[in-house]
């Protein structure tokens, strides 16, 4: 089922997120359907906040990218109570979009390499090293998880820039394919 989007605006994107477990009711149709989701919406990423639960939850499937960036290749994976326990390595400018703020691409400047611990979708705990593009997109997911949001990365001066887009996005004056949930 295709679930709608929260945009920019809606409170459970601002919240950090509760830890779920194995007995969390209905999880494997919600992976499911958070994957649905996003492929509809055109995303590489889903993070449970962006469809209104507070929950410790993103999915991923940068398979798309892989070549442009190889470490991408069959990169789909399930990220449940992930906590990044490293984050190191050269500074990289990517420029990065969020389809909670449809219409807003800004170069955010993250660090290349993550040490992340997390369980997958059968609540296995894996401690994996991630660099480039998949531990960009892996901190992006991450942040929203945290209540953080890429804007947050981003300058004063160009926070203001951004604060008539914002609006809108909130009010929900957006022209997106994809189902949304916004303030009004």
């Amino acid at each position: 089922m295709i679930l709608p989007v929260y945009l920019y605006g809606q409170p459970v994107l601002r919240k950090v997120a509760e830890e779920i477990d194995e007995n969390y009711e209905g999880l494997h149709q919600l992976i499911e359907d958070m994957y649905e989701t996003m492929y509809k919406s055109d995303g590489i990423g889903l993070a449970a906040p962006q469809i209104g639960l507070s929950i410790r939850l993103f999915v991923i499937d940068a398979t798309p990218m892989e070549e442009d960036y190889p470490e991408l290749k069959d990169f789909k994976k399930v990220f449940i109570n992930a906590e990044i326990l490293e984050i190191y390595g050269d500074e990289m400018d990517e420029s990065e979009g969020c389809l909670s703020l449809p219409g807003i691409r800004e170069n955010v400047t993250r660090q290349s390499k993550i040490r992340i611990i997390y369980q997958d979708e059968n609540f296995v705990e894996h401690d994996e090293t991630y660099i480039g593009f998949a531990a960009r997109v892996i901190q992006h997911e991450y942040d929203h998880t945290e209540g953080t949001l890429f804007i947050d990365h981003l300058s004063q001066l160009k926070k203001r820039f951004l604060k008539g887009k914002l609006n809108s996005i909130s009010k929900g004056n957006v022209d997106v394919n994809y189902r949304i949930k916004s303030q009004k």
